[in-house]
C-alpha cells in the first residue's frame, strides 16, 4: 500500500467520522459536538492536502487532469466551511461537504490512471487565469450550498417549524453571508474572464469557445442575481433556482469537455 493509497484512506475515513458525527446529531437540541467533528475534519483535510499535492505536482509540472482537479476543489471547499464552522453554524452543510470530499478520496484509490493533463509551471498568465477560476468556482459552489440553506430555514419558518431551525442561525445572517459569498464569488469570476480574454490567445478560440460561451453566461446569472438583489429586493425561491441555473452551466463550463475527453473517448 503506497502513500497516496494510505493518504486517500485516511482522509476517506475521517471525513466519513466527521459526518456521521453531525448527521446522528443534527436535529439534537444540544447539536453535534462541533470539538470533534472538526478535530476529524482537520485530520481529513491534512491527509487530503498531502494527497492532492502529491497528485497535482509531479515531476516539476502541474497535473490538472479532471479527477486532481476536483479533488483541489473539494479540498477548498472543506477547508473553507471547516474555518467558517468555527464561527457560524453550518451544521446542516458540512454533512454534504465533508460527504463529497470523503467519497472522491476513496475514488482517487480506485480510479485508473488518467493521462496527464500537465501544465507548465512557467506559464504564469494561465496559471493565474486557472486559479483565478478555481478560486471563483469553489467560492460560487459554497454560494449556492448556501442558498439551499437559506431556502430550508425559510420553509420550515414559513411552516412554523421552529424546532428544526433551532439549531440553525438565524436566516437574516446567512442571507447576508450568501450575498457577500456570492459578490466575492462573482468577482473572482469576472476578473478570471477579464485575464483570459485580454492575455490569451486562445480564449475564444474553436476548441475553448463553448467553455468561454457557457462561463459567460454563468457570470451574466450571477450578476443579474446580485443586481437584483441589491436594486430589486430579489431572496428565496428565485435566487435558489437562479443560483442553481448560473451554477450548473459554470460547472458545465469548466468540467463537461473534459470529462467526456478524459473519461468517455
Amino acid at each position: 500500500m503506497n502513500f497516496l493509497t494510505i493518504g486517500s484512506s485516511v482522509a476517506f475515513i475521517s471525513y466519513m467520522i466527521a459526518t456521521a458525527a453531525i448527521v446522528t446529531r443534527l436535529f439534537h437540541p444540544k447539536g453535534p459536538n462541533l470539538i470533534f467533528v472538526l478535530s476529524f475534519g482537520c485530520i481529513a483535510i491534512i491527509a487530503h492536502t498531502l494527497t492532492s499535492t502529491q497528485f497535482i505536482f509531479v515531476h516539476q509540472e502541474i497535473n490538472f487532469s479532471l479527477p486532481n482537479v476536483i479533488a483541489l476543489v473539494s479540498l477548498i471547499i472543506t477547508l473553507i466551511f471547516t474555518t467558517i464552522a468555527l464561527k457560524y453554524k453550518v451544521n446542516l452543510l458540512l454533512p454534504v461537504v465533508y460527504g463529497f470530499a470523503g467519497i472522491w478520496q476513496l475514488v482517487m484509490i480506485f480510479i485508473p490512471p488518467v493521462a496527464e493533463i500537465a501544465l507548465t509551471a512557467d506559464k504564469l498568465i494561465l496559471i493565474t487565469h486557472i486559479t483565478l477560476a478555481l478560486i471563483a468556482y469553489c467560492v460560487l459552489i459554497i454560494a449556492t450550498l448556501y442558498t439551499f440553506q437559506v431556502a430550508y430555514i425559510n420553509f420550515k419558518l414559513k411552516s412554523k417549524n421552529l424546532t428544526a431551525v433551532s439549531h440553525l442561525p438565524p436566516l437574516m445572517q446567512v442571507e447576508n453571508q450568501l450575498f457577500i459569498i456570492l459578490a466575492l464569488g462573482t468577482f473572482c469570476l469576472f476578473v478570471s474572464e477579464l485575464v483570459g480574454f485580454i492575455f490569451m490567445d486562445n480564449f475564444i478560440s474553436k476548441e475553448t469557445a463553448h467553455k468561454t460561451v457557457l462561463s459567460l453566461i454563468a457570470l451574466g446569472l450571477y450578476l443579474a442575481i446580485l443586481w437584483g438583489h441589491f436594486r430589486k429586493g430579489w431572496r428565496g425561491h428565485r435566487v435558489l433556482v437562479l443560483t442553481i441555473s448560473a451554477s450548473a452551466l459554470l460547472t458545465l463550463s469548466y468540467f463537461g469537455s473534459r470529462f467526456v475527453k478524459e473519461f468517455l473517448l
